[in-house]
């Protein structure tokens, strides 16, 4: 008896043990997924409108415009150097400083020159006195036309020779060509110089040109007369220039078109800066345009959402010109259309949207 309850015992322990084991390999629901699964659904069944932001389209001014890069150079620029050699004795320049057109900016040892100006400035009186008295005498045939003749070319050939060393003691003064800001001087008193030999440099920078160069697509667009606006690094002003001239043919190798342009420059920019250039090629006064931000590529197409009773529209468009933040719409859009700016990505047909903000 006593057997048959201990072996019952044992049976109910094991098969208890056996139970708890097998209890304990099943799988537990997770109480967190679970929980999320939930709000997940829930989110599902009460899903709000998207929130976007809107324009409503309407005509406005739309300009074509260029964007180019451009460099202001001088009007006029000049390495400054003597017609002659010979020592510097005299520099009558300040270095950076304005100078006047035929100023007397340097000049080298003339003295030889100026001692033969002398002796044949003093024969000229006697020459002319012969030519008068030689004239007296042929009035009275007393003589010859031919002793007449000579001693006028003995004047003229006088003449002649007083105006070569005139000449070439003006090639001992070195000029201001035009009037210029004159730079760093390179020479000093008592140095050689020769024609090869630069004195300093003079610019001219009143007006100022601006060069640069457009593409054969535009070549055409760019006449003379033609107004732009440029501006320079580290300003926030706009300045204005006006097209003067431009290159009698493109570029072989870039394709491009050289133009220049003049501007005033009453503040006195300095020369060899970049400029960068807009330039006007075509107004459209009654465009219709939309931010670049609002259209979907698909396919090779542009389309954009329409909002209408609440709802996302998908429309086809066809685009125009295109500025830094309008793009033309030509075909697709029109005057009053509610356009979607915001969460394109996110829309699809029919998607009810709400707009928090409208232009």
């Amino acid at each position: 008896m006593k057997k048959r309850v201990k072996w019952g015992l044992v049976a109910i322990v094991g098969a208890g043990l056996i139970g708890w084991g097998i209890y304990s390999q099943k799988p537990k629901p997770n109480e967190e997924l679970a929980e999320a699964d939930k709000v997940m659904a829930n989110q599902k069944q009460g899903k709000k409108a998207l929130n976007i932001n809107a324009i409503i389209v309407k005509p406005q001014v739309l300009t074509d415009e260029i964007p180019i890069i451009g460099s202001l150079i001088p009007d006029e620029e000049v390495n400054l150097s003597f017609e002659t050699s010979g020592k510097i004795v005299e520099i009558n320049f300040e270095e950076g400083t304005t100078v006047k057109k035929g100023q007397l900016l340097a000049k080298v040892n003339d003295r030889p020159l100026q001692a033969q100006l002398q002796r044949l400035v003093s024969q000229l009186k006697l020459a002319e006195d012969r030519v008068f008295r030689q004239d007296a005498l042929l009035k009275r045939d007393a003589v010859s036309q031919e002793a007449y003749e000579q001693v006028k070319t003995e004047l003229a050939t006088l003449n002649a020779d007083i105006e070569s060393v005139e000449a070439q003691i003006a090639q001992t003064e070195l000029r201001a060509p035009f009037d210029g800001i004159i730079g760093l001087r390179q020479v000093s008193v008592g140095t050689y110089a020769s024609p090869t030999t630069i004195v300093a440099k003079l610019t001219k920078i009143s007006p100022l040109k601006l060069e640069f160069a457009v593409s054969e697509r535009y070549a055409r667009d760019i006449k003379v007369g033609t107004n732009l606006s440029f501006t320079l690094e580290g300003s926030l002003d706009t300045y204005h220039a006006q097209v003067y001239a431009r290159e009698s043919s493109l570029d072989i190798n870039t394709h491009t078109l050289t133009v220049r342009a003049l501007y005033p420059n009453p503040s006195g920019i300095m020369p060899g800066r970049y400029a960068s250039i807009t330039l006007k090629k075509q107004e459209y006064k009654d465009a219709l345009a939309i931010p670049s931000q609002a259209i979907v590529p698909e396919m090779g197409k542009d389309k954009v959402f329409v909002y209408r009773s609440g709802k996302a529209e998908p429309t086809e468009i066809i685009t125009g010109i295109r500025t830094d933040a309008q793009v033309q719409v030509v075909k697709g859009l029109a005057t009053g259309d509610t356009v979607i700016i915001s969460g394109t990505q996110q829309l699809r047909t029919g998607m009810d949207v709400t707009i928090d903000h409208i232009e």
